[in-house]
């Protein structure tokens, strides 16, 4: 095993390790300040229930895998790809996972209180159009999307695979469900923004 393939492999364990508590404290912290939660599921067995729980089960498969691998070879039971498994290939799906997290922190930094996860429908925010909105209408998603061809590369595995199609599915599905939702809460204002900005670049 070559050094950048060991050290890709802890740098996945520690990434997702951080990420987990990262946005676990972030939003027990925003919970203890405004006494709601940012994170909504929707109606139980809708859409975005559905959505929000896949994405859950492998954000959690991932972390765990990843961890694991740190201590166990279980490389063979991923189906890595041998062809892709290069220092170049795993290395570039590095930087792309910390560009992601830069861009995600950062659209999330710009959003500052009408940052959700999910659809709010108790708590109406601002309608963006300005910033990373002025170019794209899911910059954040774009930037998830970033991650998981990140992942892809730095553990280019059908495994990894899987949850890159799986992720690019339910996020295309959770940005349609999303700007209906604010389609009907801004109406002409949020119709004009969707004629001027595309849904993804």
């Amino acid at each position: 095993m070559s050094s950048i393939e060991l050290l890709v492999k802890h740098f996945l364990g520690i990434y997702f390790l951080m990420i987990g508590l990262h946005y676990t404290s972030r939003s027990l912290g925003l919970f203890e300040r405004m006494r709601f939660s940012h994170i909504n599921y929707g109606a139980r067995g809708s859409r975005t229930w559905w959505h929000r729980h896949i994405f859950n089960v492998f954000r959690a498969a991932i972390l765990v895998v990843c961890v694991a691998r740190i201590f166990v070879d279980i490389d063979p039971w991923l189906g890595v790809f041998p062809a892709l498994f290069e220092p170049f290939v795993l290395a570039s799906g590095a930087v792309l996972l910390l560009a992601s997290f830069s861009l995600i922190d950062y659209v999330q930094a710009y959003m500052h209180e009408d940052w959700r996860s999910g659809i709010d429908s108790q708590r109406h925010g601002h309608l963006l159009a300005s910033g990373p909105f002025r170019r794209s209408r899911n910059p954040l998603f774009m930037a998830i999307m970033l991650g998981q061809v990140g992942f892809f590369l730095a553990l280019p595995s059908v495994f990894s695979l899987v949850c890159l199609m799986v992720g690019v599915v339910v996020i295309v599905r959770q940005a349609r469900a999303e700007e209906q939702a604010l389609a009907r809460l801004y109406g002409d204002a949020y119709r004009e923004y969707q004629a001027r900005v595309p849904r993804w670049l």
